[in-house]
């Protein structure tokens, strides 16, 4: 009987390895052999009991995963045992939602993801519908293309959540595994690039260093001014807290923009005059699409999009702990868990 690492209630420290029964799967369903899972900061928050989401416990954690085809169900057409493939986080989703119709099916009211609305990929064999599956080339290792997953977050926060123009100046704050993420799309784009972080995030930020952008401790605002004292182009807020919007709201240059990725529990405590003051686009940016997922799998096949850098390890399923403490402080940005 296969191990999983289990999520089985709501209070701190709540999750543990138990022996799971291998899922049954239906007609349009494949078995889904896991190669690897990334440890995910909302995996995190789950352990720790500080999320904001609700769960249905006991789940199985883990939606950044990949690996390979064991079975399909019966109605399933274009897909064979052994395709090596990544999957999306949408595992449950109202076909007939407006949003769905409109392929935003990231954005359904009723969506349901792996890892906390059901099972998901921190064990040996996960049940996926075969809509969400996309095919990776051989030459992309599995623990690179597992990270697909936050990549597409980073990519639909910078590129189709923000408006970059190469030379923009602009700021990320936070430097987690989102943060450096999308400070190195904002790269790609051709933009220069600042990321934020605390004392305690020293590890972090000399990965983004590794990435082109530039460290910061603290206070990013002679950076922001630098060029013509008006602030960055604009933000990125990948932080885990809602305050954060108030420091990209100074940052930002009038007509800026702040692309908000990053989710916060705590309610602001501070006016919003700012926003409107500078006439500032402000923009959220939840979860993916299919079409995201292809371009992100393009740019990792062909190595412009190198994710090797924020890897800090590989873990047995067995340690999940211990991959899980590593993330948790700082001394790694992105733990891999291998099921198999």
């Amino acid at each position: 009987m296969p191990t999983a690492v289990v999520n089985f209630a709501a209070a701190r420290g709540s999750v543990e390895l138990r022996d799971v029964t291998p899922p049954a799967i239906g007609d349009t369903d494949v078995l889904l052999e896991v190669a690897n899972v990334g440890v995910c900061g909302s995996d995190l928050h789950q352990w720790t009991g500080d999320h904001s989401w609700q769960v249905n416990y006991p789940v199985v954690l883990g939606h950044e995963f990949c690996g390979t085809i064991a079975a399909v169900g019966s109605e399933v057409r274009g897909w064979r045992e052994g395709a090596r493939v990544v999957s999306e986080t949408a595992a449950v989703i109202d076909p007939d939602c407006p949003l769905s119709r409109r392929g935003l099916y990231n954005l359904d009211p009723s969506r349901k993801g792996f890892g906390y609305g059901v099972d998901g990929a921190m064990t040996r064999f996960v049940r996926v519908p075969s809509r969400i599956l996309h095919a990776i080339p051989d030459h992309l290792p599995f623990e690179q293309a597992c990270l697909t997953e936050p990549c597409c977050v980073a990519y639909s926060a910078v590129v189709k959540n923000a408006r970059i123009e190469p030379g923009d100046r602009v700021v990320v704050l936070g430097p987690g595994t989102i943060g450096i993420l999308c400070a190195a799309m904002a790269r790609l784009c051709g933009a220069d690039v600042a990321v934020v972080g605390l004392a305690g995030d020293a590890t972090r930020l000399e990965v983004a260093r590794r990435y082109g952008c530039e460290p910061i401790v603290g206070d990013a605002r002679d950076w922001a001014l630098a060029r013509d004292g008006l602030g960055c182009d604009g933000v990125i807020d990948a932080a885990g807290v809602s305050a954060t919007l108030q420091a990209a709201l100074d940052l930002v240059r009038p007509a800026g923009w702040i692309s908000k990725v990053g989710w916060g529990r705590a309610p602001l405590g501070f006016s919003l005059d700012p926003l409107v003051q500078k006439n500032v686009t402000l923009q959220g940016s939840f979860s993916h699409n299919w079409p995201i997922w292809e371009r992100v799998i393009a740019l990792l096949s062909s190595g412009r999009f190198d994710v090797r850098p924020i890897i800090g390890g590989v873990w047995s399923l067995e340690h999940w702990h211990d991959a899980f403490e590593q993330m948790h402080s700082g001394a790694v940005v992105k733990s891999v868990l291998a099921p198999t």
